[in-house]
């Protein structure tokens, strides 16, 4: 094989000219226990993947064991973070959940269809130089590390990521954060080797806009397309030099008899069942239960449970598969581009700031939307992150909504994946913090799912932004696309509005979300080894119809934020003061803005450019508090005329305060027009007098006169 890229091997190092960086991938002879382990090098930012196989099979399960887990390490930026008492990196941030997700997800396929022995793949962070992001080095580590191993593995994976260049025409491949921060794309794309073409399959896809055109998507997928190539081929000439002999493992052998038996006993119950109008009648679960029942009655000590649930899912499989391929019926007899009936409420609950509710067929999702101050606002402190967030979207799927029972334990991976989807696609249309500085926090409560509840979370989201008066630019809605492809062959459907069934057995999971003006976000995963170019372009105009078609429904409901905020929502006044003002306001120790908050019953946020917010669920103290610290931070003007109270007397002259805090001195001579002897017989503490400012010096020092205001 021609390589049309430099490729340099000095003791198992290889480099590979990539954008306008070298990517090195060392073979890392620290970790000799693992069964594949690479140092993965981009800029300055280094991560180490390892690959480790169980020795034991794992019997007792009917699903593939593999464990991702993507590690920060604080060290590799230079930090030290932790609170006063914890020093040291505990439990993974949600950026590291979703980047392990973000691996996971491309890598899965890949592997055989029957492997059960436990694979866990480590990546962690050695190094971070602050502008190559560690994602795609730990996908690319990880696929390496799967390569080169005797772990069984269909791999490599490729991954690049692709922003628009600022002028917005033309990409840059795998942009620094803050080439992501300027541009209005940020797409991630992972492929596959295809063994038919020269051509590579997409495999994955992760990525969020402002509101993009489908044609500037699949552009960006062709720019990334001769890149993903070239790590494809690089990764296997890796292979090639360094890699181990893949081992064997167990393949269960395929027992005619059986089958032919399950066959029989199945009859016609297994498709009555699958196409039921009644999808919560459990039929499926009765016939497997009834199945295994006679069938360990038939070979009682012949341990056959185990192949008859694998031969039944591959049953209900195949039934999908030629039920959509030969005559596109769908298990609840929608055509293949109908999307599930729609309804949407909001105002839903009595107390909230803002609620709406999502159904699309059996998926129900319920949103609350509460609005705080923003001293509210998340702080963020990780390996790569500082700073504050003012939107949150959380996820709940709760085992009721699927109607199974199990421990309540949390945001699961999925839950934290979900939600963080769902942000991305709202984020665009959020108002700026100048125009609406709330700090915003939606959870959305999936109450009945059976599939696309992510995107559903997303419709009654946005809702909820309305029905609170969050001034956002126009609502947003998702779709889940889905894909069932003729094993080996080339013929295929693309499915509108996938359900649980086809989710659970389909090809692909194609998350789009958007507006009426284009793309926020998107997710993909597939079950095969991946997608071609042509299918996607195909679902991504599916995805289209179908947004419109729902955004059109919902706006039947409520079309556009309301013109009033809730009216449980607290009030936010700003007010823009001097910076060498704060340290007035705040006062020595804080005594003059806690005196503030406790007697007016407001919280109060001041940022260093003086930017300052009173928050309050009254408008009156905000108001109220708002006009103090007006008067702490006024500046008072030559010429200006007050009515202040004397609050010292000295022998040459009074003090008088003409602005909260802020006194002028009135000297003797500035007291009268006449001759004064005593300052006591014109004066007294605690007078109301009425004076001009006649000079501010150069300290700042205010002179005052009550003789000019007679005049």
């Amino acid at each position: 094989m021609t390589l049309l890229y430099a490729l340099i091997t000095m003791q198992d190092k290889f480099k590979l000219k990539l954008g306008d960086k070298e990517l090195s991938v060392e073979v890392c002879s620290l970790v000799g226990q693992a069964n594949g382990s690479v140092l993965v090098r981009y800029g300055d930012t280094v991560v180490l993947a390892t690959a480790v196989m169980s020795k034991n099979e794992r019997t007792d399960i009917d699903y593939f064991p593999l464990f991702v887990d993507y590690e920060e390490k604080y060290y590799a930026a230079g930090k030290i973070l932790g609170s006063r008492y914890m020093k040291r990196e505990s439990r993974p941030s949600e950026e590291a959940i979703l980047t392990a997700r973000l691996i996971d997800r491309a890598i899965r396929p890949q592997f055989p269809e029957n492997l059960k022995k436990e694979i866990q793949i480590t990546v962690t962070c050695l190094s971070w130089d602050a502008e190559n992001d560690a994602d795609i080095l730990g996908l690319i580590g990880a696929s390496c590390a799967l390569s080169i191993s005797d772990i069984p593995w269909k791999g490599p994976i490729a991954v690049a990521r692709v922003a628009e260049k600022l002028e917005g025409k033309g990409f840059i491949l795998n942009p620094t954060y803050e080439q992501r921060e300027q541009s209005d794309l940020d797409f991630l794309v992972a492929s596959a080797p295809n063994e038919k073409s020269e051509d590579v399959l997409i495999n994955m896809i992760e990525a969020g806009g402002k509101e993009q055109q489908e044609n500037a998507i699949i552009d960006a997928v062709k720019f990334a397309k001769p890149e993903l190539k070239k790590i494809i081929n690089f990764q296997q000439e890796i292979k090639q030099k360094v890699g181990k002999e893949k081992v064997s493992f167990e393949i269960i052998e395929q027992d005619n008899e059986l089958e032919n038996e399950i066959k029989e006993f199945l009859g016609n119950q297994l498709q009555d069942a699958f196409f039921s109008k009644n999808k919560n009648s459990g039929k499926l679960d009765e016939i497997q239960q009834d199945l295994v029942y006679f069938i360990e009655g038939k070979y009682p000590a012949m341990g056959k449970t185990k192949y008859v649930k694998s031969f039944l899912e591959k049953e209900i499989n195949m039934l999908l598969h030629k039920s959509i391929l030969e005559s596109e019926k769908r298990p609840d007899n929608r055509k293949i581009d109908e999307v599930r009936e729609i309804r949407a409420e909001v105002n839903y609950l009595p107390r909230t700031h803002g609620t709406g509710v999502f159904h699309r067929g059996e998926t129900k999702s319920l949103s609350i939307l509460t609005l705080g101050s923003p001293g509210d606002q998340k702080v963020l402190e990780g390996m790569e992150i500082n700073g504050k967030k003012r939107f949150m979207h959380h996820y709940n799927f709760p085992a009721f909504s699927v109607g199974e029972v199990r421990p309540n334990r949390g945001p699961s991976r999925r839950d934290i994946g979900h939600g963080m989807l769902a942000e991305k696609a709202l984020m665009p249309l959020l108002p700026d913090v100048e125009e609406f500085p709330y700090t915003i926090r939606i959870v959305s409560e999936i109450l009945s799912s059976n599939g696309s509840s992510s995107m559903a979370s997303i419709s009654s989201a946005s809702l909820a932004l309305m029905d609170a008066g969050v001034p956002i630019k126009r609502p947003v809605t998702g779709i889940a696309m889905g894909l069932i492809k003729q094993e080996n062959g080339e013929k295929y459907k693309i499915l509108t509005d996938i359900q649980g069934p086809e989710d659970h057995y389909g090809d692909m999971d194609l998350k789009v979300a958007g507006t009426k003006r284009g793309i926020t976000a998107i997710q993909m995963d597939v079950k095969i080894e991946g997608i071609s170019e042509e299918i996607f372009k195909q679902a991504l105009k599916g995805a289209k119809d179908a947004r419109l078609q729902i955004l059109e429904k919902i706006g039947k409901t409520l079309a556009e934020p309301r013109k009033q905020l809730s009216q449980y929502a607290p009030r936010i006044l700003t007010l823009q003061i001097n910076p060498d003002k704060i340290r007035e306001v705040v006062g020595p120790g804080g005594k003059m803005i806690n005196e503030i908050i406790d007697e007016c019953g407001v919280a109060i946020d001041i940022e260093q450019s003086g930017l300052i917010y009173i928050t309050s669920d009254s408008g009156e103290s905000a108001e109220r508090a708002l006009d103090w610290i007006k008067g702490i931070t006024r500046e008072v003007k030559v010429g200006e005329i007050f009515q202040g109270e004397v609050k010292r007397i000295l022998n040459f002259g009074a003090f008088v305060e003409v602005l909260p805090k802020q006194e002028g001195l009135v000297h003797i001579s500035q007291l009268s027009h006449d001759r004064v002897d005593k300052v006591e017989d014109v004066v007294k503490i605690g007078d109301k007098v009425s004076v001009k400012v006649i000079s501010i010096d150069e300290q700042g020092r205010i002179n005052l006169s009550m003789k000019d205001v007679k005049k």
